[in-house]
């Protein structure tokens, strides 16, 4: 009798989701699979042995890639983060001190539009105005983290100029966007950059 033993490596599926595919270039779903050795005899697993690592595999295109690509924001999030953090960043700055300023706040909307919210309107605003700065800087943050550093420095721009809609900086709209700098990650030399680009620019036209 012959007996057919050997070692092979079966994998099984830890989670499943939706995640951006780099082969794909777009949303797709996965399953988050972890690898195990076994021994087996006669091609059936019997004896479980040592863990061999994990990866993410798409479902559509069958490519595996490292956990880590997870941590990439999918097309999907990326969407919804962006309106939702430009409405916060417009509300923190409003709030700093041009809350009542009809310059401030038709540039606000204007911003929070472009932005990808078409619909956004003085209701909205004012309701934004109502969130709490923790919640709105939760928000921010989360912008920061979908945005690449050239959309991170033109929207730090956008809220310099919804302060200054209503005139020059003050410091606490200065402060306010040092802070928005902050929750996006963004070092204080490249707010500092920013900020004076825009005043300066401001003050040319």
């Amino acid at each position: 009798m012959i007996i057919i033993w050997g070692l092979r490596v079966f994998y099984h599926t830890i989670a499943q989701g939706t995640f951006y595919c780099r082969q794909c270039g777009g949303d797709r779903p996965f399953r988050h699979r972890a690898g195990r050795r076994f021994f087996t005899l006669f091609w059936i697993p019997i004896i479980p042995l040592n863990r061999v690592g994990e990866h993410v595999q798409c479902v559509t295109c069958k490519t595996r890639f490292v956990t880590d690509v997870l941590s990439t924001p999918t097309a999907a999030s990326m969407q919804a983060a962006i309106p939702a953090g430009a409405r916060a960043l417009a509300a923190v700055m409003l709030r700093t001190g041009g809350a009542d300023s009809i310059p401030a706040r038709n540039r606000a909307i204007e911003m929070v539009r472009n932005a990808g919210q078409p619909d956004y309107n003085e209701d909205m605003l004012a309701a934004d105005l109502a969130q709490p700065v923790e919640t709105a800087r939760q928000m921010i943050g989360h912008l920061g983290s979908q945005l690449q550093p050239e959309a991170k420095e033109r929207y730090l721009a956008d809220a310099v100029r919804i302060g200054m809609a209503d005139g020059p900086l003050t410091d606490n709209e200065r402060a306010t966007a040092e802070m928005v700098a902050a929750d996006f990650g963004m070092t204080q030399a490249q707010s500092l950059g920013v900020i004076t680009m825009t005043e300066q620019s401001a003050g040319a036209s």
